[in-house]
């Protein structure tokens, strides 16, 4: 599969300055990193992620552009015969350098080439609700209590004490890494002192330890659409939990679980149900009224019906919270078989069936042909 024109990926023209091209880069590595980009976007993003990359290791360096724009792909891909491409040891590449644009200057606009520290998200957070069959079919609003981390009010999330304010660690000169040689390789690390952060705090905050958050429970409406059903989630962005650096607070994701029902089963957009019909109703046919999640129904039993035969009714499923057409609500009679009878009922019984005897079987077809086919098979085994 040929690869995209490192320009056209970036949306620049060919001419563009390195400040355009670090500019561009930017604001796609925004837009596709993976922290911002869940569910089923996540690959796509990760993919076009990539691309933004490779795109500006190319670019972002002189030497390397100049053999992309005279032999194109086959200048810089040593796959292709080219002297080197995205983070091989071609040309002037630095994997630190590289390293900084995508993490710092993604989160705080500077970090890794000599910015501040890296700003990281707060975690994301889930929350399990149960929902009967009707609120999942119908949708509803709840309120939810969530226990989380948000940031410290009397210290505004700073971890030091009022009146005063964290200082820049010297280890790292407030850039929240430091740069370790190892032979021919410059090794980034998270900085030990600070841990990342790119200041120390010389008197802590009392309420939150100097950590910035403290632990606290919020109530939060959700609003669950029609037509959910267990597996599905609701995202509630930025409820999650605050950052620990003035990172932006991570995501509350409700997942949605639906309680089984007395009545009915769910199976994507229908409805089942199974309906007990009397003897005497699935023999000579009848009505009966059956529930739906709208309201009553009629439903008309034809005489003759056998136990486990199935009655559609349109329209009286779910509407996919997805969209697309609503199912049906599908009926499975069962004839039950009467119990605790009486003398009199059984002499009755026992007269009905003498009197079926007589017709020949004809009022019991199934019976018959099963009767049938045993007696062909014993015939052929030689019985």
């Amino acid at each position: 599969m040929s690869k995209r024109d490192y320009y056209e990926v970036l949306g620049v023209s060919k001419n563009a300055s390195e400040a355009d091209i670090k500019k561009a880069y930017r604001r796609l590595a925004m837009k596709h990193h993976p922290d911002r980009n869940t569910g089923d976007d996540a690959a796509v993003a990760e993919k076009k992620f990539k691309e933004t990359k490779e795109a500006y290791e190319i670019l972002s360096d002189a030497q390397k552009r100049a053999a992309f724009d005279q032999f194109g792909h086959a200048g810089v891909d040593p796959s292709m015969g080219g002297p080197g491409g995205p983070g091989g040891f071609g040309g002037n590449a630095n994997f630190s350098d590289v390293f900084g644009d995508v993490f710092g200057d993604i989160f705080d606009g500077g970090g890794g080439r000599g910015g501040g520290p890296r700003m990281q998200r707060g975690a994301d957070l889930r929350y399990n609700l149960q929902l009967s069959l009707e609120d999942a079919v119908a949708g509803t609003t709840v309120r939810i209590r969530v226990p989380t981390l948000v940031k410290c009010n009397p210290c505004n999330g700073s971890g030091a004490k009022k009146g005063s304010k964290p200082k820049t660690c010297d280890t790292c000169g407030g850039h929240g890494q430091v740069r370790m040689q190892q032979g021919f390789f410059s090794v980034q690390q998270t900085c030990p002192t600070c841990r990342g952060k790119g200041t120390v705090i010389e008197s802590p905050c009392l309420p939150c330890r100097g950590v910035g958050r403290i632990q606290e429970h919020k109530t939060l409406s959700v609003k669950v659409p029609p037509g959910v059903d267990t597996g599905d989630r609701v995202r509630l962005s930025g409820e999650g939990e605050a950052s620990e650096n003035g990172g932006p607070s991570g995501d509350l994701y409700v997942q949605v679980s639906v309680k089984d029902h007395d009545i009915f089963t769910r199976e994507e957009s229908n409805l089942f149900c199974d309906v007990p019909i009397s003897f005497v109703t699935a023999a000579l046919g009848g009505e009966l009224e059956v529930p739906t999640l709208s309201g009553k129904v009629v439903l008309k039993i034809p005489a003759g019906t056998q136990s486990g035969k199935m009655f559609r009714m349109r329209g009286k499923g779910v509407k996919p919270v997805r969209g697309g057409p609503i199912g049906d609500l599908i009926c499975r009679v069962m004839v039950e078989t009467p119990v605790n009878l009486t003398d009199k009922q059984r002499d009755l019984l026992r007269q009905l069936d003498s009197t079926m005897e007589e017709s020949g079987g004809k009022h019991s077809p199934h019976s018959s042909n099963w009767m049938d086919g045993v007696k062909k098979f014993f015939e052929g085994m030689g019985f």
